[in-house]
């Protein structure tokens, strides 16, 4: 079970933020609605929320996800891979310390962007991406293995970030989309296939026994409620010119 969520709300320089879409720049007073509809989800779930204000120095910094790997025995500040996202995790690192009394750091030259990483149980899967380095994914093992966690590489070929596509509804279940629908690490899961038509809505975030999805993409609705799931559905149109997802947008712990 969750018990907390970190948010951030979306500065407005996010229209400057990294992103590989053709749909052009965010509408910010949009997506401003957006994310305040998304923390009313989250708090929905029984989370209690920390929010931090927006930061117009970091663009892409409502995606707090990437700052910070939060396990059950520590907090991991990560190192992102873009340059223009490394100084995201000092203000991190400050509102880490109200929940944690052991918080680790990624160092140079490993880069780590914690959308990456995947947990299941006490074991987390890596990805391996543009973003996320081979030194960087050895240090989170390393780092895991001294709090009695595990950890293994996931590498990236299309993805953006291992969530991207991939996303564990506790259960063995698991959502699955892209290059890694036929990865043979992932087929001892109960995989939730997703179409390629619907392959955004693979980064879905379970929260105790609830599921948010990203709004229009009906049959990963259907194929997520026919398991057992109650889903909430969430406009991420805004944010998905950003490049970014459900999970981006929320540390949860």
């Amino acid at each position: 079970m969750f018990t907390n969520a970190i948010v951030r709300t979306p500065c407005k320089n996010m229209i400057k933020g990294l992103t590989s879409s053709t749909e052009g720049p965010p509408d910010y007073l949009k997506a401003l609605i957006q994310h305040k509809i998304y923390v009313d989800a989250l708090k929905s779930c029984g989370m209690e929320i920390t929010t931090l204000p927006p930061n117009d120095n970091y663009p892409d910094s409502t995606f707090v996800e990437d700052a910070a790997l939060l396990t059950p025995h520590c907090g991991i500040i990560t190192r992102p891979g873009a340059h223009s996202r490394r100084r995201e995790t000092n203000s991190m690192k400050r509102v880490m310390t109200d929940f944690y009394d052991d918080i680790e750091e990624i160092k140079s030259p490993g880069t780590v962007d914690a959308g990456d990483i995947m947990m299941v149980g006490s074991h987390y899967y890596i990805g391996l991406s543009k973003r996320t380095n081979t030194t960087g994914v050895n240090q989170v093992i390393k780092i895991l293995n001294k709090y009695n966690l595990t950890g293994s590489t996931i590498a990236l070929s299309e993805m953006l970030h291992l969530k991207s596509g991939l996303s564990y509804l506790e259960n063995n279940n698991l959502v699955v989309a892209g290059e890694f629908t036929d990865n043979p690490e992932f087929q001892k899961f109960n995989l939730i296939k997703i179409d390629d038509d619907e392959s955004y809505a693979a980064n879905c975030v379970w929260i105790n026994d609830y599921v948010l999805i990203a709004k229009v993409y009906p049959k990963t609705k259907q194929s997520i409620e026919q398991i057992g799931y109650e889903t909430i559905e969430l406009d991420m149109s805004e944010f998905r010119k950003l490049d970014g997802g459900l999970s981006c947008l929320s540390l949860r712990f």
